[in-house]
This record gives structure tokens, sequence and C-alpha cells, in this order.
């Protein structure tokens, strides 16, 4: 398909007034009624020899050594990883208590304050297949008072509880640290 002269000098002056490959494409079919794929568009411009104006400079991305790394805006924060126990912790929601709401109320131990004793009696034990739809690992516990329970840890290491025998069981602040801590010690044994 070729453009008269005049036509020519016209989607000449759209390149040189910036218009990109896009916008010269539309401007063809609207003004000349052209309908023209953006591959014929672009060999058109080539033929005209008229060069796109980028918006954006071109960075030679062929020499690592000269890109600049661009900084992050202060406002688009990287999201904080949390390990295993930072997870564990929060979905038993263990942790930093939060301030009693008067002061003649206890003040509950919080998750690092416990000792290392404490929550001894917790057993953990992983099951050798886990059959739970995404599911990495799963097994169960009994906690220091007896209560069972089937726990599961999800693809993004998240763990939980499925199965508990007594319902709307919390286990302890000592318990909890112990089962996260046992739990941990279990899953880096297998390699998970």
């Amino acid at each position: 398909m070729s453009l008269t002269p005049a036509q020519k000098k016209t989607v000449a002056s759209w390149v040189e007034a910036g218009d990109n490959l896009s916008t010269v494409q539309k401007k063809l079919a609207d003004e000349f009624k052209l309908s023209m794929t953006y591959r014929d568009v672009r060999f058109l411009v080539d033929d005209l020899n008229l060069d796109i104006k980028d918006a954006a400079p071109k960075v030679d991305t062929s020499d690592v050594t000269k890109a600049q790394p661009t900084p992050a805006p202060a406002a688009a924060k990287a999201p904080e990883k949390k390990g295993f126990l930072e997870k564990a912790k929060e979905k038993l929601g263990l942790g930093e208590s939060p301030a009693p709401a008067d002061e003649g109320a206890e003040d509950e131990e919080t998750f690092e304050d416990l000792p290392e004793e404490a929550g001894a009696g917790v057993r953990v034990s992983i099951d050798a297949v886990t059959l739970i739809p995404s599911a990495l690992a799963s097994g169960s516990v009994v906690f220091s008072d007896g209560v069972t329970a089937k726990w599961i840890v999800d693809q993004y290491g998240r763990p939980g509880f499925t199965e508990v025998s007594t319902p709307g069981y919390r286990p302890s602040a000592a318990d909890g640290q112990a089962f996260v801590r046992e739990l941990s010690a279990a899953l880096q044994q297998r390699g998970l």
C-alpha cells in the first residue's frame, strides 16, 4: 500500500510533532481510511526515514555495567519478610500483648518473656505423608495440659490448626512458644 506524497508529508508532520506509532496508525485509519498493522506503520516510518521520539530515553541494556540502579520511592517500602517463627507467633496470637485496659488488670507474659523451660510438655509429630491440599507439612501436637490438635503449614509457611480436641482452645503462651520451637526444630530436621 503506497501513500501519496501529500500523505507522506502529513505522516512526517505527525511523527515530528511527537506522535508514537499507535497514534500514527490511528490517524491513518481516521483521516486516510487506511487500515495498517502496527508493523506496517513501523515499516512506513522507517521507509520515510523518520525517527519516533520516545518519551523516555533509550537505555543500553546490553551492557549491565552502565545500568544505574533506580532508587525505590520512599512510599513504596518493601514489605517486611517474616520468617516461620514470626508467622507462627502471629497465627497463634502470641507475641507482645497490648497494654491492659485498666491499671488493675493482670499483665500477661509476652512470647519473648517466657523461659525456655516453659511449655516443656508439648510434643510435636510430623505426618510421614501430607494429604491435605496446599499444605507443605502436617502433623499433630499434644499440649502440656493434654489437649491434642492437628496442625498444618501451608504453602506460604503459615501454621494453623485443623482439628483441636477442645473447641475454642487457645494454648497458653508457654505452650505456644514450645509448639513453635518444637515445630521449627522438627521441620528443620526433615529439611522443610
